[in-house]
């Protein structure tokens, strides 16, 4: 079965830097019998200018749109256009000024679900509220408007905006937050909004464009998942949506330095367009059972989740892995970016600690720094190390007498992650704050015991292979180092079962065989969209027939449409440039 699908990426894939570039691009590689338009917002102007990563015959059409650069489509509304506008932007307002978004569609869990994708939807799941659909109804009454006007951009930016957000924020009913909104706060989030509901103004949504494909896939929430509703309100096209990182996590946690009317306002607002995106969507693949919770408690029916682990290359580990008595017995590694949240600090009073119980041992701290806040960190660390070992020398990447090693992966001694995870007999990783655990899963492949602390999805990922400790806590860190450094046949074990795991479950080929098993799965449940038919009239399944692919006289009606490429230049907003 061949499928057409629509793959919406926001700051990523095509471009060779961003947030999922790197399994979107095996995703589509991996999935050669498939058809791919690319949908991309870039952040910035040094993304584009960077280009494309080699793109893949598969991939027909590639159709961009700037998030960071500020467009005028230059559409000046008449009279009843603008009262349209009013009234649909002012209840997007309401719905944001009354009571936050409701999970009770989906009951959060309260431990670890070691099964997630056969849970049963919840008995107690209650009908959609009436702010959500005041919020879905306003959302595309304005992606309708923008449809049959050619633009929202001027009006979203307008002072009528900003007067509907205040009657909002001053009616009746307002939560106290929005009612205490000054005009400042008024015009910061309007401007917010007016960023987030870019793609409403796009021209993709015809039936050549988003109208076209089987099915819309969103490689995150928030933006990249707008163009996924807007297909399927206008033309029934059934939406996929991956969350490696809930969206909305990231926004709660963002602006701190914001008034509490701003907080809350932009809260409510990515709030409601979560639950939308997730009532919406067929399906729903969080990475891991952390991002599932967070899926959950914003409204997602877990009827609908499917946990698809994020899928990496486990070659270029095979040697170490099968190998793993070449490690040194004597050090510790940890592998990663260099910043706070990393908690260094904590890793190295344990490492204080483990040098008490085992002279010999050596830590080698193998990464850098991420950006300005990094290299701060990384100058700090550096200090401690010297004040916690005054009396031995200290180099900044030198293994000899000095008991801590600063270094990164690209020199001699580690030219590549291999080697950095094969220098060491046990890998630590100390964070206060981690996703899904990538590092780890990378030592994993190279077979080796692993400490780490319980944050994030790494439980999960290590699954029993590994020892955890608390976040923030060096002297249980340490005591961890210190039974495995004592204890080489325990090492080898955890090591082989940790390898038997990662590549049972984080490889490239489970990720692929899984999004390829919810495609079919997608397109078998959903009705046909449009119909299409050949040269005889009959209709056609599928955007593009499997026995389009086969030799043979039903191969010789018309020609498709040439592939849209952009000629390989940059055209604003609609079509990029590699």
């Amino acid at each position: 079965m061949h499928v057409r699908i629509g793959l919406l990426t926001e700051g990523g894939y095509p471009y060779v830097s961003g947030d999922a570039r790197l399994w979107c691009d095996r995703l589509v590689h991996g999935l050669a019998r498939h058809e791919f338009d690319v949908y991309a917002f870039s952040r910035s102007q040094a993304e584009e200018d960077a280009g494309w990563v080699p793109l893949p015959p598969q991939v027909s059409r590639v159709r961009t749109a700037p998030l960071w650069t500020l467009e005028d489509d230059g559409v000046v509304y008449g009279r009843r256009a603008r009262r349209r506008f009013t009234e649909h932007y002012g209840d997007l307002a309401a719905a944001l000024c009354t009571a936050a978004p409701t999970t009770t569609g989906a009951r959060p869990s309260a431990s670890p679900v070691t099964s997630p994708d056969t849970s049963p939807a919840p008995a107690d799941a209650h009908p959609t509220p009436p702010e959500a659909d005041r919020f879905a109804n306003a959302l595309y009454g304005l992606a309708e408007l923008a449809r049959e006007e050619g633009g929202l951009a001027v009006a979203l930016r307008s002072e009528t905006a900003v007067r509907a957000l205040e009657r909002a924020c001053r009616a009746p009913g307002a939560q106290r937050p929005a009612r205490e909104a000054r005009v400042p706060d008024l015009l910061s989030v309007a401007a917010h909004l007016e960023r987030a509901l870019r793609p409403l103004t796009l021209d993709w949504y015809e039936e050549d464009g988003l109208g076209a494909v089987d099915l819309c896939h969103a490689a995150s929430g928030g933006t990249a998942a707008l163009p996924g509703l807007l297909a399927r309100h206008f033309y029934g096209v059934p939406l996929l949506v991956t969350e490696y990182g809930v969206r909305l996590r990231t926004h709660y946690l963002t602006r701190p330095d914001s008034s509490p009317a701003v907080r809350s306002l932009l809260a409510a607002f990515h709030g409601r367009l979560a639950a939308e995106t997730y009532r919406q969507a067929a399906f729903i693949t969080p990475g891991n059972t952390h991002a599932r919770r967070w899926q959950e408690r914003c409204g997602a029916d877990r009827a609908k989740l499917r946990t698809v682990y994020p899928g990496m290359d486990a070659a270029p580990f095979a040697d170490v892995g099968e190998a793993p008595e070449s490690a040194d017995p004597h050090t510790l590694v940890w592998v990663g970016r260099v910043e706070p949240a990393k908690d260094l600090v904590s890793l190295l009073h344990a490492f204080a600690e483990i040098r008490k119980e085992e002279p010999k041992t050596r830590l080698r701290i193998i990464g850098g720094p991420s950006g300005p806040e990094g290299e701060a960190y990384l100058g700090h660390c550096r200090m401690l190390a010297a004040q916690l070992f005054p009396d031995e020398a200290e180099g900044p990447h030198s293994v000899g007498d000095n008991p801590v090693s600063f270094e990164e992966i690209g020199g001699p001694e580690l030219p590549t992650s291999a080697d950095a995870y094969a220098s060491g007999a046990v890998t630590v990783l100390s964070s206060v704050v981690e996703g899904f655990p990538v590092g780890l899963v990378e030592a994993m492949f190279c077979g080796r015991a692993t400490v780490s602390t319980d944050v994030g999805a790494v439980v999960e990922v290590i699954g029993g292979t590994g020892l955890v400790v608390p976040p923030r806590n060096p002297r249980a860190l340490a005591e961890a180092c210190v039974s495995l450094l004592r204890a080489p046949e325990r090492r080898e074990r955890l090591g082989a079962a940790a390898r038997a795991r990662a590549l049972e479950l984080f490889t490239v080929e489970q990720n692929i065989a899984a999004f390829h098993g919810l495609y079919l799965e997608i397109v078998a449940r959903t009705p046909v969209h449009r119909v299409l038919l050949n040269d005889t009239g009959d209709p056609l399944p599928f955007a593009t027939p499997a026995e389009a692919h086969v030799p043979g006289h039903w191969t010789d009606p018309a020609p498709r449409p040439t592939p849209t490429w952009a000629a390989r230049t940059t055209v604003p907003a609609t079509e990029a440039a590699r």
